[in-house]
């Protein structure tokens, strides 16, 4: 487990920009955290080291975007809005060949993949209007591929 604290936007974004370093075809990422934690935030910075044309944006309404890449498709849902792990499943991801990451995981992925990286951003107060509050982010690595998952500082 990873634990780290992030206090501005940018950090958030750079946070991503490692994590995607590590990440590759194939690779499921879980992200949890309540609204305004910063989990589109951190995909932006994900996305902005893959290369992704285009801006990363809360598929909210959409469900899911693909973002084409030089390392591959990131495929960015949200599953906010769905009520099972079942109708997820239905969204037909390619698991196999993207890199798709899924905000609002927790209980919509574990049987998706052996193998997941979940996120968790959690705020320091419950106060919304105040973007640069410390959020702490938690990493858990699921199976063999995310077993020895590291974070340089």
């Amino acid at each position: 487990m990873i634990r780290l604290q992030i206090d501005t936007a940018e950090s958030m974004e750079a946070l991503g920009e490692k994590i995607a370093e590590q990440l590759r075809p194939g690779d499921l990422v879980g992200l949890d955290g309540e609204l305004g934690a910063g989990k589109t935030t951190l995909v932006r910075g994900i996305g902005r080291a893959l290369g992704v044309r285009g801006t990363v944006t809360s598929p909210t309404f959409v469900l899911a975007r693909t973002h084409p890449s030089p390392k591959g498709p990131l495929v960015h849902v949200d599953a906010y809005r769905l009520s099972s792990a079942a109708e997820l499943d239905d969204l037909d991801l390619d698991l196999d060949q993207s890199i798709v990451i899924v905000e609002w995981a927790e209980g919509m992925i574990e049987e998706l993949a052996d193998s997941r990286l979940e996120i968790r951003i959690d705020r320091s107060s419950s106060a919304s209007d105040e973007p640069d509050e410390v959020r702490t982010v938690t990493m858990i690595g699921h199976g063999q591929r995310f077993e020895d998952f590291r974070i340089e500082s």
